[in-house]
Formats: C-alpha cells, sequence, structure tokens
C-alpha cells in the first residue's frame, strides 16, 4: 500500500462529497446533511488507516506523491508528510464529522424558538441553503488536508487561500447578526497576509532561480531546505530577514499571535458554533504549524535572529488573551480570547528551539483542537436552548442540565491544563522545554496557567452553578445526537492526558530533523559536581 496514493484520496473524498452534496434537492435537507456526514466518516476512516501505515521514527517524508504541475516554473503538485503534519491531518479529519453531527440544525431556516433553534435571540437567518453550509464544511476539509500536505511551497500558498473561501461563507451566510463585519475583517486580514507571503515566495523563488539557474529552481521544499542546509543556496542575511518576515507575519495573522489577533475574536463569536470550532481549532493551527515547518527550514539564520522578538510576543500573547478572557461577558468571546493566550504558548514551544518544547507544541496544536472544539460546541448547545451569548443570562444550569454542565466542565478543566487532561502534558513539555534557555519567559508564561483556571471556573461558577436563573429555566439537556457529538473529543481529552506517547513517538522524530536542519541543539544539563565528589573523597 506504500503506493497508493494516500494524500491525494483523502482530499478528494471530502470534495466529491461536496459535489454530492449540491447535487440534493433544497427539498431534502436531511438528505445533504447524511450525505455530507457520510463523506467526512469516510474520509476520517481513510485518514486512520493511512495513520495505521506510517513508519514511526523514518526520516523524511512519508506517502509522498509528486506530479508536474506548472513545470516552466518548478510548480508541482507534490504532497507528503511527516509526524507533525500527519497529526493535524488527524485532528482536522476526526473533527469535520464531529462538527457536521453537532450542527445538523445549524443552518435550518428556523425563527430563534423554534424546535430546533440553534441561534441566539436576534440572530438573522441563514442566507444560503442548508445543504450550502455542508458542502462548504466538506469543501473546507479538503483545502484542509492539502495545506498541511503539501511539500511545495506554490502549493501550499494556494491551498493556504483557498481556505479562506469557504470560512468566509460558512460566517457570512450563516453567522450571528455582525457575520457580514466578521466575514469581511477575517478575510481582509487574511488576504493581507496572504500578499505578504505571495511577495516572500516570489522574493525566494528568485533568489533560488539566481544561485541555482533557471533549470534547477524549484518551489519544492524538500529541496529548498537541502540546498539551505549544504550551503548550496546563500540567502543574503538582510533578504532573508525580508523573507522570513513576509512567511511569519503571515502565519502569525492566521494563527492569530498578538498583535495580528483583533480579527479572531469577531470572527469566532459571530461564526456558528461548528465554524468556529474548524476556524479556532484547525485552520488557524496553519499559521503555527506554517512557523514550525517553512520558516525554521527556509530561514534558519533569519529564525534565529527573530527568536527573542516572537519569544516576547508570545509571553505577551499568553498573558494578554488571558486576561481579556477574564473580562468577557459574552460566552463566544471568551472562549475566543482564551485561544490567544492558548496560541502564545504554541508559539513560545515552537521558537524556544529545543525538542521538548516543540515536541510539546505540536501536541499543544493537537490538544487545543479538542478541548476547543469541546468548549464552542458545548457553549452552542447551551446557547441554542437560552437564545442568549451573555453569561449573565445563565444560572444554575447544571441543576436543569446536568450533562451539558459536566462535559462543559471537563472541556474546561482540559483548558486550564488540569493534570490528567490532555492539555496539561503539552503546556507543561513547553514550558519545561522552554525554561532552560528562557528562564523569564517560561516564569511569566507560567503566570498564563493561573489566568486560565480563573477565567474557566468563573465562567463555570456564574452559568453552570448556584440557583437556577436566567434563560437557564426550563432549558433540556443534551440529546442523543450532541452527547453522540461531545463524547468523542472528550474521550480524546482524557486518553491523550492519561497515554499522549503513541502521539509524541510520531511527533518527536520530525521535530529532531528540524532542529538538525535549524543547527540547535537543547542545552546540555549544568550540574555541579564538585560539592558531591569532595563528599566522597577518601
Amino acid at each position: 500500500m506504500t503506493d497508493f496514493p494516500w494524500l491525494t484520496v483523502l482530499g478528494a473524498v471530502p470534495l466529491f462529497g461536496a459535489v454530492a452534496v449540491m447535487l440534493t434537492s433544497k427539498e431534502r435537507p436531511e438528505l445533504a446533511k447524511r450525505a455530507a456526514l457520510v463523506a467526512s466518516l469516510v474520509t476520517a476512516g481513510l485518514a486512520i488507516a493511512m495513520a495505521t501505515q506510517f513508519k514511526t521514527g523514518a526520516v523524511g517524508y512519508q506517502f509522498v506523491e509528486k506530479h508536474q504541475w506548472i513545470p516552466e516554473f518548478g510548480v508541482n503538485y507534490a504532497l507528503g508528510v511527516d509526524g507533525i503534519a500527519l497529526v493535524l491531518i488527524a485532528l482536522a479529519t476526526i473533527l469535520v464529522p464531529i462538527v457536521i453531527l453537532a450542527s445538523w440544525h445549524d443552518a435550518d431556516p428556523l425563527a430563534p424558538g423554534g424546535a430546533h433553534a440553534v441561534r441566539a435571540a436576534g440572530d438573522p437567518p441563514p442566507r444560503r441553503p442548508v445543504r450550502t453550509f455542508f458542502a462548504l464544511i466538506l469543501i473546507l476539509e479538503t483545502m484542509m488536508i492539502g495545506v498541511f500536505a503539501a511539500t511545495d511551497i506554490f502549493l501550499f500558498y494556494v491551498f493556504f487561500e483557498a481556505m479562506l473561501i469557504p470560512m468566509y461563507f460558512l460566517i457570512g451566510s450563516f453567522g450571528g447578526p455582525r457575520r457580514s463585519y466578521a466575514a469581511v475583517k477575517f478575510l481582509l486580514y487574511s488576504l493581507f497576509g496572504g500578499l505578504l507571503m505571495l511577495a516572500a515566495v516570489i522574493g525566494l523563488y528568485a533568489v533560488a532561480r539566481n544561485q541555482l539557474g533557471s533549470e534547477n529552481a524549484t518551489f519544492d521544499l524538500p529541496t529548498l531546505a537541502a540546498a539551505i542546509k549544504d550551503g548550496t543556496l546563500v540567502i543574503d542575511p538582510v533578504v532573508e530577514k525580508l523573507l522570513f518576515a513576509g512567511f511569519f507575519i503571515a502565519f502569525a495573522i492566521k494563527a492569530p499571535l498578538v498583535p495580528f489577533h483583533t480579527w479572531l475574536p469577531d470572527a469566532a463569536a459571530e461564526a456558528t458554533p461548528g465554524s468556529a470550532v474548524l476556524l479556532v481549532g484547525v485552520l488557524d493551527k496553519v499559521g503555527t504549524f506554517g512557523m514550525l515547518r517553512y520558516c525554521l527550514l527556509l530561514f534558519p539564520a533569519a529564525s534565529q535572529f527573530f527568536t527573542p522578538l516572537v519569544i516576547v510576543l508570545a509571553v505577551v500573547g499568553i498573558l494578554y488573551g488571558a486576561l481579556l478572557a477574564i473580562g468577557q461577558t459574552d460566552i463566544k468571546r471568551l472562549i475566543a480570547y482564551t485561544s490567544i493566550s492558548h496560541f502564545g504558548f504554541i508559539a513560545l514551544g515552537v521558537f524556544a528551539l529545543t525538542t521538548q518544547a516543540q515536541s510539546g507544541s505540536t501536541l499543544y496544536m493537537v490538544n487545543h483542537g479538542f478541548s476547543t472544539a469541546a468548549l464552542f460546541l458545548i457553549a452552542g448547545f447551551l446557547i441554542a436552548r437560552g437564545g442568549s451569548r451573555l453569561i449573565s443570562d445563565y444560572g444554575g444550569v447544571q441543576s436543569v442540565a446536568p450533562i451539558l454542565a459536566g462535559t462543559f466542565l471537563v472541556a474546561g478543566l482540559s483548558a486550564l491544563s488540569l493534570p490528567g487532561l490532555s492539555s496539561f502534558v503539552s503546556e507543561f513539555l513547553v514550558l519545561v522545554g522552554t525554561f532552560p534557555k528562557y528562564q523569564v519567559a517560561a516564569v511569566l508564561a507560567t503566570l498564563g496557567v493561573i489566568l486560565a483556571a480563573i477565567y474557566v471556573l468563573w465562567l463555570y461558577q456564574r452559568a453552570m452553578n448556584g440557583p437556577v436563573a436566567g434563560r437557564a429555566r426550563g432549558i433540556s439537556d443534551l440529546n442523543r445526537r450532541e452527547v453522540w457529538a461531545v463524547v468523542p473529543l472528550l474521550a480524546v481529552i482524557v486518553a491523550l492526558g492519561v497515554y499522549p506517547k503513541p502521539v509524541l513517538d510520531v511527533i518527536n522524530p520530525a521535530v529532531t530533523r528540524t532542529l538538525e536542519h535549524v543547527e540547535v541543539t537543547d542545552p546540555a544539563p549544568t550540574v555541579n559536581t564538585s560539592a558531591s565528589t569532595e563528599g566522597t573523597q577518601p
């Protein structure tokens, strides 16, 4: 099965599923939903089957596919995955069927307060048919698989920009009352970053063409990374810094990293809960993935030069996002700001440039995807019942909907990195890996853990504890479909918290290879042996 085009098939299945969904009748929305769910489950099954064929510990990319696309410019349809890309593709393909199941009624043209209401009071009805909503999710899944699997820089850029289109329509056509504003803001920020990246991509190609010759000029990432490592391709230091900045700013906007974050709270708050899960849980990971994959491999010297600045931005993001989360009155905006804080941890781990920190950072991308998905979906279930996103409109939910409150508590405890749940392992690795090189940054980042406990527990105390009040009166508990959507997320959160070794075994070889390329090593332990040996002298 090594010659089987796993990645192409994996990306094609949801795309064909989207076509099938769009071919269903407008008058049969249930058929469109079932078709979308089946396509996403098939994709998830293929991803799991592909993962079983992955050779843990092997060097380089696996499941490689390469075909000429635009030979005049050295552009290829080139795909391949290492351990980092594999776990992120697995994250995307697992989350999509869960999102479809949880979003079963999110595009229904029903007024708030109806039998299947999913929108807060004042939210406008969807602008497009139900089938369009689910087709856009499947198209987005294809783009997400492509962006993590691409090993040609130009192809990566195409997927990077193409992701914007389905997400723009998911927010702008099916979101809340300020959906048009949020969708346009998301699009403008992302397009600005994409244009900077395009300029950097062209600049990199021009440098490679000038030094390697027109016949050898290429956008192939492994080829360019190898040429940079062995000195065949030498980039002027000033040019390298400029090219790094073009890539990094695009990734920092996508992640988002402070101060490029301001689009996220609006987009996440106005999107449907399922769309917010894909936006924050997967799409934003493309930013931190890009930092790890492209910034470090293509511009190793510039990456080390800018590391202190990125470390500062990451720590500021950790504290800033957490402090703003504490002051939020809107449930979905609160979750969005917690994600800004978490992305600070991820960026900190990437640029700490140690094995533990980068492994923890990659694992954090996966764990954050699952924990944030649970938070957004369960919050969405609550909002659907109460018709409001305001925390103050709820109280005592655990008395009338104990399953909803209990699942939200587990997801919240994962977000604050409680030991035994998935986020703890990744956050611990990031902090432990950062401390030997950046002690002050690690100590300040630890304050983010304390602030996380405040915003999560305070949210739970206000909305779930106490006497039943406000819109919590008379709300129903989770139904069977909603339980089926949430339980897999909680199971993964617990499983990765108790036993993260299988995922780390996949991630670690890719992280080690990245650090070797950048030519950095883990700090040697400093132990004062003189005192211990003096006591043993005869």
